[in-house]
């Protein structure tokens, strides 16, 4: 969950004392490590859900301020806009029935959430972008009224000195806009799945992560629909990038270095360079003077919360006040289906454990470039994208998935799954790919049936999703 902040207005002693902190705190973390603090050596697996309030129409529902109260659970938090809210999950360490254990909880959230959207006259949805939601709909009237949200859109501006960030995403149907905040990235809506690894492990780890970005990509699309336009299979991607960019305007031209990229590099040691690269090349966004500890980190929490790698490094503390590194793992969409997502959690860690477990680290033999590129591939054409893989082959991204899922199923059977838990999730994601029915799919060719009908596929979309059915099994 995302931390609040006590106040949003901030002078430059601010920012240099936040600076002076975040340097000090930086070193610190580094000796903390040096000394064997992050001593956990299990592996964690947690959430983060972002949904949507919708009115009966199908449309948003401003209401998260009035339904967060009625529904009185710490784990469910407001989102950007007053359309979203934010589910978490309880950390489960891996072993047999896990991730059963992950579902059943989620499923128990959502029920009693969506419960109280029904009293309220709205509905929850979990979806990358709603078809129905529109550009009007997002604006800085829609805020939720969250001093970290105010403060981050005034300084993202402030940072470009007041010049509009710019839209503009190819596909079939282009779009081209410009806005003056930051609200679009409220239309991102994602299912961001954690993974505490041991430190000494972490480096293997995060790089099999942003290899398996792709192949998560290509099988899990959910949002290739933007204010009527049909653009990329994944359009979070690319809108969620330009939506808070400060490239051009912080003097930080190269793309790699955007709040939120695809990253700069392989990781060679551990995860912690990262936070050293946080420091040296990242601006301060958010200088609230913390009274945390500094044992705590806050300052250094707190500035990589503001930079949003695809796969993002984390440092947390458990209820017993152990430190620990996660890996959050960000491109898969909010949606279609609750098991859906658990499916792709599953695909998520199994993979990336599996190929972090390889005898040849996979990075040393496909250049960073080239899982980047291959990330936007799959994003733009999801299952159509062509994948250069391990091999230095260039695969259609359907018969790659056909051999890496058998692999993921490796990968879970070696964190300590279930063989019901591994038959469960991994059958979920065979059949989608047999079918080559993925929400991206079914929402754009359920559009052309209905010739164009944004708020009708709105309705059979939550029609099938409160069936519970995977995506697979969706009437085209």
């Amino acid at each position: 969950m995302g931390q609040e902040i006590a106040r949003r207005d901030f002078t430059q002693s601010d920012f240099d004392a936040f600076t002076r902190s975040l340097r000090l705190e930086t070193e610190r973390l580094f000796a903390f490590a040096r000394s064997g603090g992050f001593a956990d050596g299990r592996h964690v697996a947690g959430f983060e859900l972002e949904a949507w309030l919708l009115d009966h129409a199908g449309t948003p529902a401003p209401i998260n301020e009035a339904f967060l109260r009625r529904l009185g659970n710490p784990l469910v938090v407001p989102e950007l806009s007053r359309y979203n809210i934010e589910v978490n999950g309880s950390p489960q360490v891996f072993r047999p029935g896990a991730l059963q254990a992950m579902e059943a909880e989620l499923a128990t959230t959502w029920k009693a959430a969506q419960d109280v959207a029904h009293g309220m006259d709205a509905v929850l949805a979990i979806i990358g972008i709603p078809p129905t939601l529109r550009s009007r709909d997002l604006s800085l009237a829609t805020m939720s009224r969250v001093n970290r949200f105010v403060a981050l859109n005034e300084q993202v501006i402030r940072q470009r000195a007041g010049h509009p960030l710019r839209i503009r995403i190819d596909g079939r149907e282009p779009l081209d806009l410009d806005r003056s905040d930051v609200m679009l990235e409220a239309a991102t809506t994602s299912f961001q799945v954690h993974l505490q690894v041991p430190l000494a492990d972490s480096a293997r780890h995060y790089n099999a992560a942003l290899i398996s970005c792709a192949p998560l990509l290509a099988l899990g699309a959910n949002s290739p629909l933007l204010f009527g336009h049909r653009l990329w299979q994944e359009t979070r991607i690319p809108l969620f990038e330009q939506s808070v960019d400060l490239g051009g305007r912080a003097g930080l031209c190269d793309t790699s270095v955007r709040r939120v990229s695809f990253g700069r590099g392989y990781v060679a040691g551990n995860l912690l360079e990262l936070f050293q690269e946080n420091l040296d090349l990242y601006p301060v966004l958010l200088p609230m003077p913390l009274d945390e500890p500094a044992e705590r980190f806050p300052h250094v929490r707190l500035h990589n919360g503001a930079i949003w790698r695809w796969v993002r490094p984390l440092v947390g503390f458990d209820a017993q006040g152990q430190a620990h590194v996660r890996i959050e793992q960000r491109v898969l969409p909010s949606g279609p289906s609750l098991l859906d997502m658990l499916a792709n959690a599953a695909f998520c860690f199994g993979l990336a454990h599996a190929l972090a477990h390889r005898p040849q680290a996979p990075e040393a033999v496909l250049p960073f470039e080239v899982a980047r590129r291959n990330f936007y591939q799959a994003a733009r054409h999801g299952l159509d994208a062509r994948i250069t893989w391990l091999d230095g082959q260039d695969w259609p991204a359907r018969r790659l998935l056909a051999e890496l899922l058998p692999l993921a199923g490796e990968g879970l059977g070696a964190l300590g799954l279930s063989v019901a838990e591994n038959d469960r999730y991994v059958g979920v994601l065979d059949a989608r790919l047999t079918s080559g029915q993925t929400g991206a799919a079914w929402l754009t060719g359920r559009l052309d049936r209905l010739r164009g009908d944004l708020r009708a596929l709105m309705a059979d979309y939550l029609e099938n999703q409160r069936s519970g059915a995977p995506v697979h099994e969706w009437s085209p």
